[in-house]
């Protein structure tokens, strides 16, 4: 299982040069990746509140393709993975541009998890239809890879037309990684079928052991392999005792889970170089594992 970092956003601040001296640090410590959040809008009101706390106006959650760009910059070997990227949020084409970019920069070292949103009102802002948004990112990521993969694309789909087009310079991978977060069925279907990971935000307890389950159910349905799918779970510091975190760990382990990334934001760590101390797992070891 591949250990890495959430990038605590919400905490670590705006310096540019304690950014860079995070992401040395984790990829110095021998962690395997750096997960971004996303959101692009945040709106002046109480009641939005994720798995990390309230999101408002003020929550500073950096661009993910322009920080990913950056850190491809900063680092040598630590894969750059969002997590997730909301991508009907965003016009097909300028993601696959965007992230043929940062992966050629980075040499290859991109993931993109990809989620469907949950604030109707950033889809509003950004003119985007809320509704429509999950089967929509179906079509999306068909158009992804196709731009990813092809020199010129002809697709013509519900959403999406393109006639002789492509995308220059293309990424290293050919295609990108695809991730998918969610946990709705319709979710886990669509991982099922086209997705070449899962991104859960539960614990290790037995109601995320079902849906995994559920999960390998739809894969075997889909005729794919069990192992073709990967799953990257989540240790919340601030949402588990300390005398848990190893067994977190070791059950997401016997769980399956092939990544999992440590996240430092909400147990009150004051400046940046407090969230580079505070790092479970930080041994060349943990690539490995």
């Amino acid at each position: 299982m591949q250990i890495g970092v959430i990038f605590p956003t919400l905490e670590l601040g705006t310096d540019p040069i304690a950014i860079r001296d995070y992401a040395q640090a984790v990829e110095g410590l021998g962690y395997h990746h750096i997960l971004l959040i996303d959101h692009v809008i945040g709106f002046d009101r109480s009641d939005f509140v994720s798995s990390l706390g309230p999101l408002t106006h003020s929550s500073p959650i950096h661009e993910p393709f322009v920080l990913l760009a950056y850190l491809a910059a900063c680092t040598q070997r630590v894969e750059l993975v969002t997590g997730v990227l909301i991508l009907p949020l965003r016009p097909t084409a300028l993601v696959a541009k965007q992230a043929a970019e940062v992966d050629l920069l980075s040499g290859g070292r991109l993931r993109l998890g990809i989620g469907v949103g949950w604030i109707e009102p950033e889809f509003v802002a950004l003119n985007q239809e809320y509704h429509n948004r999950g089967v929509r990112s179906e079509e999306q990521i068909a158009v992804l890879r196709a731009l990813w993969t092809e020199p010129v694309v002809t697709f013509h789909g519900r959403w999406h037309h393109l006639e002789a087009a492509g995308i220059s310079p293309h990424p290293v991978q050919r295609p990108i990684p695809i991730w998918i977060g969610g946990r709705a069925e319709s979710a886990l279907r669509r991982i099922a079928r086209i997705g070449d990971g899962w991104m859960p935000i539960g614990v290790a307890d037995s109601v995320e052991e079902a849906t995994l389950s559920r999960l390998c159910g739809y894969i075997a349905e889909a005729g794919r392999a069990p192992d073709a799918v990967g799953v990257h779970a989540l240790l919340r510091l601030a949402l588990e005792p300390e005398t848990t975190w190893v067994e977190q760990v070791a059950k997401w382990r016997r769980l399956g889970a092939t990544h999992l990334s440590v996240d430092t934001m909400g147990v009150g760590l004051a400046q940046p170089q407090d969230h580079i101390k505070r790092r479970p797992y930080a041994t060349d070891q943990s690539r490995s594992r």
